[in-house]
């Protein structure tokens, strides 16, 4: 069984930042990208940042690209988010996952809960 547990979402006002984890545990699984995506209510889920987990190269949305940071932990199974510049259309329900191909949503096979980022103006 395979588990991504993120945490660090909340709210934020505008301007603001917020950092997300996702911690992976379980068996052995296919990780050549771990990425982050994101919901907001009535849209569908879309790609905002993936990290290649040889070695850290990283992906990013158009619009997330010098606002967010992703990094990763090899040691603590760990991804991470580092959101800066929050704007409220960045409000969105954010899910971690594990997948093959880094900007493909279907190429992931293991997603997490999601966490609720809500950024006020």
């Amino acid at each position: 069984q395979v588990q991504l547990v993120e945490s660090g979402g909340g709210l934020v006002q505008a301007g603001g930042s917020l950092r997300l984890s996702c911690a992976a545990s379980g068996r052995t699984f296919n990780r050549e990208h771990m990425g982050w995506f994101r919901q907001a209510p009535g849209k569908e889920r879309e790609f905002v940042a993936a990290i290649r987990w040889s070695d850290g190269s990283p992906y990013y949305s158009d619009s997330v690209k010098g606002r967010f940071t992703i990094s990763r932990d090899s040691a603590k199974n760990t991804v991470y988010l580092q959101m800066n510049s929050l704007k409220p259309e960045d409000t969105a329900v954010y899910y971690c996952a594990a997948g093959r191909i880094a900007t493909v949503t279907t190429s992931y096979d293991y997603w997490g809960q999601g966490t609720q980022v809500t950024v006020s103006s």
